[in-house]
């Protein structure tokens, strides 16, 4: 095969930061993606609908491509209003509410501090029809930071799918066997998005030829039976996995520090990446699917119309990247990828 064509796909999972740093990044994604959901842990966060519709507005005044949309959401914290979940299901451009547990990762610290503080918030998403975005991690450091995923569904997943039966849930970035087959469990109302680095890394890679802090994020890249899990599910005929780069952008002065900050960049590559692991599995017969028709289904969204092609054609992907007045390395960094989309 040397060309392959796909209705284009949307990002499901999209890290773009603000100002000058996010000009320098949402191209990347704009010239592939058609739609992407937008990330909103900026700092301060974006609690409100008004802060969501400003931040849109900084967005799509830095985009080359004015069809690219960008689909925001709200950060959820314990004075989280049911109020505010109301404005965001009547919004035009708000299409989830994000629950960060607090400390869990990049910029969450006002995130929820325990579930509970949320219940009439998740019960008015729930009433709205206003999907959850989960970062499915437990917190605290009595959890092994290699378990921190299935600690999060015993213990607070679990209970969310009990007492809201009927609330959409996107189950973010899942690392482990474990999230697979919870998802696969449970009915029509859960969905999970798959990053391209975990599809194509394991645990290992942090490691190889000493610390390596351009394959840290968090959730963490896992062990090799959790990574082969999520190919099976991404390649599978399920049509409640699809695509969610976690692309999340830092300085490699941030990531080459004693901070070593969590987030893997792949937005400079997204599709091309997604295509490398679905290569390698050896399979492409649920590509489209995977990319482009579950998530639009999910969310209750049609399709896009447009197509985008990729090329069987080898390339070595830069060593670094302009980032505002930094430079970033991105995922892949000087490696050599098989396929190119067409642009």
């Amino acid at each position: 095969m040397h060309s392959l064509t796909i209705i284009q796909p949307d990002d499901w999972h999209l890290h773009l930061r603000d100002q000058n740093q996010m000009a320098s990044v949402v191209n990347d994604t704009a010239q592939q993606f058609a739609r992407a959901i937008i990330m909103p842990n900026l700092t301060p966060p974006i609690v409100s609908c008004s802060q969501a519709e400003d931040y849109r507005k900084r967005i799509m005044a830095a985009v080359n491509t004015p069809s690219f949309n960008p689909l925001m959401t709200l950060y959820l914290t314990d004075n989280t209003s049911p109020d505010e979940v109301k404005a965001a299901s009547e919004s035009a451009v708000i299409y989830a509410a994000k629950l960060y547990p607090a400390g869990a990762t990049t910029n969450s610290d006002a995130g929820v501090t325990h579930i509970d503080n949320i219940t009439s918030v998740l019960a008015a998403m729930q009433h709205y029809d206003l999907p959850l975005l989960v970062h499915g991690e437990a917190t605290g450091d009595e959890f092994d930071v290699f378990d921190r995923e299935k600690v999060f569904i015993d213990n607070t997943l679990v209970k969310i799918r009990k007492s809201f039966p009927e609330l959409r849930i996107v189950f973010e970035h899942i690392t482990t066997k474990d999230a697979v087959d919870f998802v696969i469990s449970e009915n029509e109302s859960i969905a999970a998005t798959i990053t391209p680095h975990h599809l194509l890394i394991n645990r290992n890679a942090l490691f190889k030829g000493g610390i390596n802090p351009h394959h840290y994020c968090l959730p963490i890249a896992k062990r090799e039976i959790h990574r082969l899990a999520l190919i099976q599910a991404a390649t599978s005929a399920s049509t409640r996995f699809f695509a969610g780069t976690d692309s999340a952008p830092h300085a490699q002065s941030a990531k080459q520090s004693a901070c070593g900050c969590a987030g893997i960049y792949s937005a400079h590559a997204a599709i091309e990446l997604y295509a490398e692991a679905f290569e390698q599995a050896g399979d492409f017969s649920h590509f489209e699917s995977f990319m482009s028709l579950n998530g639009p289904a999910f969310y209750l969204l049609p399709a896009n119309s447009r197509q985008v092609t990729l090329q069987k054609q080898s390339w070595i992907v830069p060593e670094k990247l302009t980032y505002g007045d930094e430079t970033l390395v991105p995922f892949m960094a000087g490696k050599e990828l098989k396929w190119k989309l067409k642009i």
